[in-house]
């Protein structure tokens, strides 16, 4: 490992000391409070016509653990149930739902379509009824669904890739083996305009079934995130900034149309990088520099790609803002060809490479970021990602962020796969269980990279006696052979 490892730090002090060597800006309170000492996550928030109880949010996740008919098993059902645990107020999607088969990112990927209206509603009331246990109410819980198409990184049958992609990427079509002649594999327009009604057919199962907000999904390299950078993409639905964002704001608007009472958000990645793959030591984006200037990375300065410019996403905001979006989700670049930038980690995942920067440069750049975005459209209710390479830490950032209008909530995903109830332990002043905290090792997403349902397999006694665990364990030994 070349950077110090944040499980190392043995304190606060400790851990702004590495910050202030790295240069970076991160506020840290040197406590946790809980909500009776004033905790700013303790406080409510106000979004659209719903109230939040505190400021925790739970990010939507993908398990590879549903059934192939798309309802959710056991194993999804016992996730949510941890998700209702965590005294989180906010379940941001819970889970990743498809729209349409082809569209899965997984064979065993939930699916939000007329058929699945009783699954969902399962995974719903699974959730509440263990948080109406666990905390006591769940009069200021909000809970979504993610409704999603994996576009170019679809496997609707097998781990192998079916991909459908919004243009021919020159980099990803490298990396992931797209023929660039293929043209079978670019959605037409006209495909696109019954694209857009089946995510409201999602929107009204997921009404159907109780959720209160849907999020249309605009992040991680998938299909509605892709477009966004379509600029070499002929038609409707590319070109300049109102061809690219036509698909996302088409499908809100519909959805606000067929589901009135229904509140929208959007969870985006709202910068991006070229893809990345692994060098002589670390992770090195490949060879850009034939394709200068770079028009195929959202937010991203096309002189320079490796640097952030948020012109367009800023705008982006405030069109999400006018079109009555009452929430927005921010997250970057991708798991599949930048998870360094996306989900800072120690470790990466068998597909990924080893971080060519300390990851708590990931933190600060991705909460620095939303951090603008929130200056530049206050009213527009913000959540941020990424936090979860803060480990110990993680409570102390938390409510600096929130206390300094960074934010207005600190959204967790692996962490709770581990931790469910790091919220609710902050909040009420428990002592933080070191044993629990998400390490990022990655074995979550190296899962599921090899058809093995996701979970953490290090830490939650669960997994580690599944069959699983053995399966997986083998194959990160093979990874390191290789």
């Amino acid at each position: 490992m070349r950077f110090p490892k944040v499980a190392q730090l043995k304190n606060v002090e400790g851990f702004v000391a590495r910050l202030k060597e790295l240069g970076l800006n991160i506020p840290c309170d040197s406590d946790i409070l809980s909500r009776e000492q004033g905790s700013p996550l303790g406080s409510s928030a106000e979004l659209g016509k719903l109230t939040v109880g505190n400021r925790w949010c739970i990010h939507p996740m993908e398990g590879w653990d549903g059934t192939r008919d798309g309802m959710p098993s056991d194993l999804t059902i016992r996730r949510w149930v941890r998700f209702g645990e965590s005294g989180a107020k906010l379940i941001w999607g819970g889970e990743a739902a498809a729209i349409q088969h082809d569209g899965r990112a997984n064979p065993r990927q939930i699916m939000a379509t007329s058929n699945h209206v009783e699954g969902l509603r399962t995974l719903r009331e699974a959730l509440t009824k263990q948080h109406q246990q666990s905390v006591g109410t769940t009069e200021d819980l909000v809970v979504g669904l993610q409704l999603t198409h994996s576009g170019r990184f679809s496997r609707p049958n097998t781990k192998t890739l079916e991909p459908r992609i919004a243009y021919h990427h020159p980099l990803l079509d490298r990396k992931f083996g797209i023929d660039p002649t293929n043209n079978e594999v670019v959605w037409k327009d006209a495909e696109l305009e019954k694209l857009s009604l089946q995510y409201v057919e999602g929107a009204k199962a997921a009404e159907k079934a109780g959720f209160q907000f849907v999020d249309v999904k605009a992040c991680h390299g998938y299909l509605l995130h892709e477009f966004l950078s379509a600029v070499i993409r002929p038609g409707n639905f590319g070109g300049d900034f109102e061809g690219r964002t036509r698909l996302l704001k088409m499908t809100i608007e519909r959805i606000r149309e067929s589901c009135p009472k229904l509140e929208v958000g959007v969870r985006l990645s709202f910068f991006d990088r070229p893809p990345y793959e692994m060098g002589v030591e670390v992770g090195e984006p490949m060879d850009f520099k034939s394709h200068l200037p770079y028009r195929f990375a959202f937010g991203a300065d096309p002189s320079n790609p490796l640097e952030v410019c948020l012109d367009e996403p800023k705008r982006l905001l405030r069109e999400l803002k006018e079109l009555g979006v009452f929430a927005v989700n921010l997250s970057c670049g991708s798991p599949y060809y930048n998870p360094h930038i996306q989900r800072p980690a120690a470790f990466p995942p068998s597909d990924g490479y080893l971080p060519p920067e300390d990851p708590l440069v990931g933190v600060a750049r991705q909460m620095s970021m939303v951090s603008k975005m929130k200056r530049f459209v206050p009213e527009m209710p913000l959540v941020g990602s990424g936090y979860t390479y803060l480990q110990d830490f993680l409570p102390q950032v938390a409510q600096g962020a929130i206390r300094e209008g960074w934010v207005d909530f600190v959204g967790l995903g692996r962490m709770v796969l581990s931790y469910p109830t790091l919220p609710a332990d902050s909040l009420a002043g428990k002592q933080i269980q070191r044993k629990k905290i998400c390490r990022t090792f990655s074995d979550c997403t190296t899962a599921p990279r090899n058809a093995i349902v996701s979970g953490c397999y290090p830490l939650d006694e669960f997994y580690k006696a599944m069959p699983e665990a053995a399966e997986l364990k083998a194959i990160k030994k093979e990874n390191e052979r290789d």
